[in-house]
């Protein structure tokens, strides 16, 4: 199969003639993976931003919603589901709760724990911004080959599971050679 150079092809020359020891055996893969994340990123906020929506939002609603019925967590499971700081999520969910989405129930096994749960609004809105992000993120593939798709899937589940720290461990710095 023949490719017309892209960005990343450039990118990638310019970098074996001016500066070829930063040049390692993942360079070409995480530039990649880094303007597909952007192009990704990019159509979801657009439709984020028409649903009225901050990708935190969507998170957090996205969050409860897959939780499953009754559609509510702690909000410490809430903050440890979505890799944030707890302020950083109440800051959010009390975004949630003024527009009527998100609302905190008191647990009646613990009077000093609440549990934060989508209205029904909030079911409402979490689903209708998946299938708008999910169909989004499909069109930017539109033309590609499922065959294509698929082997890409496949390809980065092996990286993921190749590479613990993709999945929230930490990274450290190799000397593993370039090769």
């Amino acid at each position: 199969m023949t490719t017309t150079p892209d960005p990343v092809d450039a990118w990638m020359d310019s970098w074996r003639t001016e500066l070829p020891e930063v040049e390692f055996a993942s360079s070409e893969l995480t530039k990649r993976i880094m303007f597909m994340s952007s192009a990704l990123d990019g159509v979801m906020r657009r439709e984020l931003t028409e649903l009225g929506l901050t990708p935190a939002e969507f998170d957090v609603l996205l969050a409860l919603r897959r939780a499953g019925a009754p559609y509510r967590m702690k909000p410490n499971q809430l903050a440890r589901s979505l890799m944030l700081s707890t302020g950083g999520t109440t800051n959010v969910t009390h975004r949630l709760v003024a527009r009527g989405l998100v609302e905190r129930e008191n647990d009646p096994d613990d009077a000093r724990s609440t549990w934060l749960r989508l209205t029904p609004d909030g079911v409402a809105l979490a689903e209708r911004s998946v299938l708008v992000s999910s169909a989004a993120h499909d069109a930017l593939f539109e033309g590609v080959p499922t065959e294509i798709v698929q082997a890409a899937t496949a390809a980065l589940r092996e990286l993921f599971a190749a590479t613990p720290s993709l999945l929230g461990g930490t990274v450290t710095r190799s000397t593993r050679s370039q090769g």
